[in-house]
């Protein structure tokens, strides 16, 4: 459905429905972050730190969507909201490469982490269902913040796989390199995502809307995402 065709009613359904699929993935994110975190820390994994840092990461991103969505006029905060989140990409991947070096250096071996393993499993399990619900969500809405929002859930789905392989051949078969790398691809792809959420790329994703809605006839279009941009 184009987003010029939803009218004010759907409109505030879909801005509701994007603030509880907010709450659920912070809630989520956070009991995932402790536990990685927690396991990290107990078999020195730096790609199960930097797994539970996202999560926290995924935290900020739905309170950003949270406060856009709980004001009056969301569309006029979408800007400030594409650059905070994108700012949470780049300090996750500050640190984690960091990180990772220090442990390809010589720092320290991770040990296997059977709690690591579950949790990524758990994770494919859900983030796909979450990133589903705020793609079709945010399409309908003409949102670029709802989008990249999805699209960091995403990169969680990506992040839980990364992990899972990882972990997997570090206890199966003690490469214990193999952590810290899959570390440094969690970094590049947060340094990936954080670019798009910084340029409003996740805009190509929303449907156009006439300005003829709100300006009077013309012969061109904005996009509701990027409403500076014309299309």
């Amino acid at each position: 459905m184009s987003s010029s065709a939803v009218t004010p009613r759907r409109r505030a359904v879909l801005s509701r429905r994007s603030l509880w699929l907010a709450y659920a993935t912070a809630g989520y994110n956070l009991l995932e972050g402790l536990v990685a975190i927690a396991a990290g820390a107990a078999a020195s994994s730096t790609a199960l730190v930097a797994f539970g840092l996202d999560s926290f990461v995924e935290v900020s991103s739905a309170a950003v969507l949270i406060w856009q969505f709980r004001s009056r006029v969301p569309e006029d905060r979408e800007r400030l909201a594409l650059r905070l989140i994108g700012l949470s990409f780049f300090a996750l991947a500050a640190w984690v490469s960091v990180d990772a070096l220090r442990s390809l250096l010589g720092s320290g071996e991770a040990e296997a982490s059977p709690v690591g393993i579950g949790l990524a499993v758990a994770s494919l399990i859900v983030m796909p269902l979450l990133v589903a619900a705020k793609r079709r969500t945010g399409r309908e809405l003409g949102s670029a913040t709802v989008m990249a929002d999805s699209t960091q859930t995403l990169l969680c789905t990506y992040l839980s796989a990364v992990l899972l392989v990882g972990l997997l051949l570090n206890a199966l078969w003690g490469w214990s390199w193999a952590d810290p790398i899959a570390a440094l691809v969690i970094a590049g792809i947060a340094v990936r995502e954080g670019v798009q959420a910084w340029r409003g790329e996740h805009c190509d994703d929303c449907a156009p809307v006439a300005v003829a809605e709100t300006t009077g006839p013309t012969s061109g279009s904005t996009d509701n995402c990027c409403p500076n941009r014309e299309v």
